[in-house]
């Protein structure tokens, strides 16, 4: 029904309606439950001395990721003021904090960001400057964060832009959208990956112009690694935006890295791409599990999943073993010092095999479990050796006896918790990018996180011909454990290798083999990081282009919490790029 309405206005466009006749149609015609909210929210503004803060009560949120929360501040004052803007959540195991320091000059309008996890429901905004006597009428503000019933839809542009382009009629309060959207003036729209990564779609309905290059630079880092944009149909001219697009265009989805781009050029045909990829059930670039719920005791996590990591299973075997022994000694073993011995020594000898169990458990944590961090790590990448970086989707694994320090992560990147997580997990300072102040790897606590992040590398596979062999060097970063090449059309092996080292490739595998579905199925026997990176595995399954290779990796791999010292359990990390070097 919803394909027919659209198509119906489609239609009409074409015999030479309006956009404003097509959209009138589409309305009268439009069953219940179709349309869009619209959820951008009203202002609160509020004047503290020199400065004028103006935030939304209410904010509508994404499926995952993070809540773009944007705070206007105006200083019209004559000295520069330093303003700290702190957003707390409301959590049942304490209060954790998203925050950001910014300066504001004199005369200046300055709008900021804050990303709130998606998970939080409500917080309250704090606002404090040494510049202002006081800021307590603000000390306070509540926020509600808002989940919408259908999917969520970033409109860099305004709305007039989004009705005009896609078509889509606008529900009332009282209907039910399929989708809700937030418009974001592009000239304000925020430069951190975080703020785009969780969203269903983000579209820019207008003109291109308008976006700044830098917005340009984030939203092209949100479609390759797993998102989802939506843009009018325009000339070649996108390409120096959007350099992985094919040059002929297209009017369906194109992939893009991990991500898609829909080019939609007529009036409705971009309602036809929202309703096509919101009809879509894809649960993220990157799915780290969370805790079971907490009246469920086991090893397993949320939804029955094992752990990545082997070293947070309790020993249950090694410790009903100790216990066993410790039952005998106090039990028989006692029974027997009190025919021998006497009540006296057995009121010695019970204490004293209690302090002896309590110091092996104690040496045993210390020796085995020690005070390093362990940590299991799986990533997919994506080498893009022409413009020199690489584009990561990762899940580690985490645990340690003791807390870690803060953690630093670049604007190009996001760091995702669990989706089933049900409070903020760790204090967050967005300052410079994101760094993690506490609760990134709580003591004797199994977490996992997600990553996605496009960073500058020089890491490259180089093919050369000598004499009359075939040479390849690893200039990967890591350890080459499989892999295959594509040279002259044949399809060759990777010898195993060491960073920095190189060898010859053998004879061409068979035409009949697969290289790829080899690798990805090559790992211990089972979907890479079990599943938790299946959104992103997909898009490696297309066969190797001539020059391509695809290798699997040890160690930490190229994601950014890879900074991070740790003992590593287990390191799995697909690599896949175009090959350096003349052709054979």
């Amino acid at each position: 029904m919803r394909s027919a309405v659209l198509t119906a206005g489609v239609l009409l466009c074409v015999m030479g309606g309006s956009r404003a006749l097509a959209r009138s149609l589409v309305e009268e015609a439009a069953p219940t439950g179709y349309g869009y909210r619209d959820a951008s929210g009203t202002t609160d503004t509020r004047e503290h001395g020199d400065l004028r803060i103006t935030h939304r009560p209410s904010v509508l949120k994404p499926e995952r990721g993070y809540t773009p929360f944007d705070v206007v501040l105006q200083n019209s004052g004559p000295v520069p003021l330093q303003v700290r803007l702190a957003f707390q959540g409301h959590s049942s195991s304490g209060p954790r904090t998203a925050e950001r320091t910014v300066e504001v000059a004199p005369r200046q309008r300055l709008v900021t960001w804050l990303f709130v996890p998606a998970e939080v429901q409500a917080g309250s905004l704090r606002v404090e400057s040494p510049g202002l006597a006081s800021l307590a009428p603000l000390a306070h503000a509540a926020v509600y964060l808002e989940r919408s019933t259908g999917g969520t839809v970033l409109v860099l542009g305004t709305l007039k832009d989004f009705d005009d382009t896609s078509g889509v009629p606008r529900v009332e309060a009282t209907g039910s959208p399929l989708f809700s959207v937030r418009t974001i003036d592009p000239r304000d729209a925020p430069r951190e990956l975080s703020a785009y990564v969780g969203h269903s779609v983000v579209m820019v309905p207008g003109d291109l112009a308008s976006v700044p290059a830098d917005v340009w630079a984030v939203l092209e880092a949100y479609a390759i690694t797993g998102g989802r944009l939506v843009l009018p149909q325009v000339s070649s001219s996108l390409t120096d935006r959007l350099p992985l697009l094919p040059a002929e265009g297209s009017r369906d989805a194109v992939p893009y890295g991990f991500g898609r781009v829909w080019l939609c050029g007529a009036a409705l045909e971009c309602g036809q791409a929202l309703n096509a990829m919101l009809g879509e059930l894809i649960p993220g670039p990157v799915k780290p599990a969370g805790d079971a719920p907490r009246w469920e005791r086991s090893n397993l996590l949320a939804g029955g999943i094992a752990p990545l990591l082997e070293h947070a299973n309790t020993p249950v075997g090694r410790f009903l073993l100790l216990i066993f022994a410790f039952v005998l000694a106090v039990g028989p073993g006692g029974l027997m010092l009190a025919r021998r011995r006497g009540p006296v020594a057995v009121l010695v000898a019970v204490p004293l095999v209690s302090v002896i169990t309590c110091v092996a458990l104690v040496t045993w944590s210390v020796l085995v479990d020690g005070f390093a961090v362990h940590a299991a790590r799986y990533s997919l990448t994506w080498l893009d050796a022409e413009r020199s970086r690489s584009v990561t989707l990762g899940v580690s694994a985490w645990y340690a006896n003791v807390s870690s320090g803060p953690v630093r992560f670049p604007a190009t990147s996001a760091l995702l918790a669990p989706d089933n997580a049900d409070e903020m997990l760790a204090d967050l300072d967005w300052t410079q990018g994101l760094t993690v102040t506490h609760g990134f790897l709580p003591p004797r606590t199994y977490r996992e996180w997600g990553e996605v992040a496009v960073l500058p590398s020089r890491a490259r596979l180089v093919v050369r011909k000598e004499g009359g062999t075939v040479r390849v060097q690893n200039a990967l970063g890591s350890r080459l454990e499989q892999g295959y090449v594509r040279v002259n059309s044949q399809t060759y092996a990777l010898p195993a290798l060491e960073d920095g080292a190189e060898g010859a490739l053998g004879e061409p595998l068979p035409a009949s083999e697969t290289p790829v579905s080899q690798v990805l199925s090559g790992v211990k026997g089972q979907s890479l990081a079990a599943g938790r990176l299946a959104a992103g595995e997909a898009h490696f399954r297309a066969p190797l282009p001539e020059g391509g290779f695809i290798a699997r990796l040890g160690g930490l791999g190229p994601a950014p919490s890879s900074a991070v010292e740790v003992e590593l359990e287990a390191g799995v990390h697909l690599v896949r790029g175009q090959s350096e070097g003349g052709r054979p």
